[in-house]
C-alpha cells in the first residue's frame, strides 16, 4: 500500500468506507457463460451481434466487453463500422452502426431493463421472422433475467435494428423499434475472504456501503456468497426521487446501493460527509476520479486507471480488502502516536510558557539561560523521536478516532498549568529552602524541567500502567 502524505492516519479516522461490488467483493474474472434468447435457447446470433457492439465501440472497453471478444468470433466477418451512439448512464446502453454488403444495422447492447424498453419485437432460431414482444413476453424475458440475476450471474441484453441501405449516421432517436436478439450471460465469482474482511472491518468500527452500477439481485447474491448481511437497500431510481434530508436520514440503514450512476456515488459520499462521517471511497474507474475528489479518503488500486490513481490519496498495490483493514489498524496506530507527540509537546510547552511568565515577574535574573532553553528542548524532542515507532494500546485501534481540537485544547489548558505547579514548587524549594544562586537556580530548574517532560511521555503513553512498556494514551482522545 502506498499513500500520500497525511492519508495514513486520515485512513485510521475513517468510520465509512464506500466500495463498489467488482474487483472488491468478486474476483474481476469475468468470463461469458452463455448466450440465450428470450426463450431461454442458446444462440450464437446473440453472441455474434454482442461481439459485433463490443469490438466496434469507440468507449474504453469494460470487463464484460473484454470477456464478448474474448469469446466471440475471431474477426469482424466483413462488417464496417459507420457510426456509433455513445454509452451514459442515463440509458445504460451503447449502439453501433455497421455495414456488410448494403446491409445495415443498428446493434445495441447494455441493461436488460433498457433494452426491453425500446424493443417492440423478439427473434427466435427457429422462427422465420421476428415476433412482436407482447405484455406476456416482456414478462417472460424479465422473469428469466431475474432468475438469472437470483443465480448471481451478470446479464446484458442485445438487439439490433435494420436499416436503410443508404443511412450512415446514427443517434438516440434511433434506438426505438429495435428486435430483442437475447441475453449475453457472464459469471463473476466471489473473492475468498472478502466477507471476513468486512466482517473484520465492521468489528473495527467501518462500516461498508456497497455502491453499485449492477443489478440489485446479482449484487445480493454475491453479498449472500460471501455472507454479508444487508441492511437495507436502495437503487439509483429510488437515490433520484429523495431529497438530501430524505436521503439522509435512510443512509444510516442502507447498506446497498445498486444500479446507481458515478454522480449518485457522489452524491452518497457528499450525504454521509454531511452527517459527520469520516468516509473513505475504493474507486479504479475514469468514472470514480469525482468521487475519489469527495471522500476524506480516496482509495484505489495499482490497475486503476491514471486519472483516478492521480484522484486517489492511497493506492492498494493488491486490490485486496484485507490489506486495506490492516491499512486502517496501521492508520489508527500513526494517528495515536501523532496525538501522543502533540499533547505531551503542547502541555510542556505551554506549562513551560506559564512558568517561565511567572518567574520573571518574581525574580531578579533570567530563570533559565537562553542556551538552556534551547537545550531543554533539544533534549525532549530527541527522547520523543521514538514515537512514530511506538506501539498503542489495543483499545486504540478498535475504534475510529477523529480529530478534536477542542479536546487538545483543553488538554492543554489543564495539562499545561498542573506541569507548572511542580514548576513553582522547585522555585519556592530552590530560593526558600537552598537561598540558590543565579546560576544554581537556573541548573535547578533545567534539570527539574527535563526531568518532569520525559516523566510525562511515559504517563501520556498509556492510561495503563506506566511501567507496562510500549503503550499507547491515544484512545482517550474522542
Amino acid at each position: 500500500m502506498s499513500s500520500s502524505s497525511g492519508s495514513v492516519h486520515d485512513l485510521g479516522s475513517m468510520d465509512i468506507l464506500c466500495t463498489d461490488k467488482t474487483g472488491t467483493l468478486t474476483e474481476a474474472k469475468i468470463r461469458l457463460a452463455r448466450n440465450v434468447t428470450l426463450s431461454g435457447a442458446v444462440s450464437e446470433r446473440v453472441l455474434a451481434l454482442a461481439w459485433l457492439n463490443s469490438h466496434f465501440q469507440a468507449g474504453l472497453r469494460n470487463p464484460l466487453d473484454t470477456a464478448i471478444i474474448e469469446h466471440g468470433p475471431p474477426r469482424d466477418q466483413g462488417w464496417t463500422k459507420l457510426d456509433e451512439v455513445p454509452f451514459d448512464f442515463q440509458r445504460r446502453r451503447v449502439s453501433v452502426l455497421v455495414e456488410r454488403g448494403g446491409s445495415r444495422l443498428l446493434i445495441t447492447k447494455g441493461a436488460p431493463a433498457d433494452i426491453l424498453r425500446v424493443a417492440d419485437r423478439y427473434e427466435e432460431p427457429e422462427e422465420p421472422e421476428p415476433r412482436p414482444l407482447n405484455t406476456a413476453m416482456r414478462a417472460r424475458a424479465t422473469a428469466l433475467f431475474e432468475e438469472l440475476g437470483n443465480d448471481g450471474f451478470r446479464v446484458l441484453g442485445v438487439a439490433w435494428r435494420a436499416f436503410e441501405p443508404d443511412r450512415t449516421a446514427a443517434n438516440v432517436a434511433d434506438e426505438c423499434d429495435l428486435v430483442f436478439a437475447g441475453f449475453v450471460v457472464f459469471v463473476d465469482p466471489p473473492k475468498e475472504g472478502a466477507g471476513i474482511a468486512i466482517s473484520a472491518l465492521a468489528a473495527s468500527g467501518v462500516g461498508v456501503k456497497i455502491l453499485s452500477g449492477d443489478d440489485e439481485r446479482v449484487t445480493r447474491h454475491v453479498c449472500g456468497e460471501l455472507g454479508i448481511p444487508v441492511t437495507g437497500l436502495m437503487t439509483g431510481a429510488e437515490l433520484e426521487a429523495l431529497g438530501d434530508e430524505a436521503l439522509g436520514a435512510r443512509l444510516e440503514g442502507t447498506s446497498l446501493f445498486c444500479r446507481v450512476t458515478p454522480v449518485q456515488k457522489n452524491r452518497v459520499i457528499l450525504a454521509l460527509k454531511r452527517r459527520g462521517h469520516v468516509v473513505g471511497f475504493l474507486g479504479d474507474g475514469i468514472n470514480d476520479a469525482p468521487s475519489l475528489h469527495t471522500a476524506d479518503v480516496g482509495i484505489s488500486v495499482d490497475g486503476a486507471v491514471d486519472v483516478a490513481k492521480d484522484a486517489a490519496d492511497i493506492i492498494l498495490l493488491r486490490h485486496d480488502l484485507g490489506v486495506l483493514e490492516r491499512g486502517v489498524a496501521e492508520g489508527r496506530r500513526a494517528f495515536g502516536n501523532i496525538m501522543k507527540f502533540i499533547m505531551m509537546a503542547m502541555s510542556s510547552n505551554f506549562g513551560n510558557m506559564v512558568s517561565m511568565a511567572g518567574a520573571t515577574l518574581i525574580l531578579p535574573f533570567l530563570p533559565m539561560l537562553p542556551v538552556q532553553i534551547l537545550l531543554n528542548n533539544l533534549l525532549y524532542a530527541v527522547s520523543e523521536l521514538p514515537i512514530p515507532l511506538d506501539k498503542v494500546d489495543r483499545e486504540a485501534t478498535e475504534r475510529p478516532e477523529h480529530w478534536d481540537m477542542r479536546f487538545i485544547r483543553d488538554f492543554m489548558l489543564v495539562m499545561g498549568p498542573i506541569s507548572s505547579i511542580f514548576d513553582y514548587l522547585t522555585f519556592g524549594l530552590l530560593l526558600v529552602v537552598f537561598h540558590a544562586t543565579a546560576a544554581a537556580f537556573q541548573t535547578g530548574w533545567f534539570i527539574e524541567s527535563l526531568a518532569t517532560q520525559v516523566l510525562v511521555i511515559f504517563i501520556l503513553r498509556t492510561r495503563r500502567a506506566a511501567r507496562r512498556p510500549r503503550r499507547s494514551c491515544a484512545h482517550i482522545c474522542r
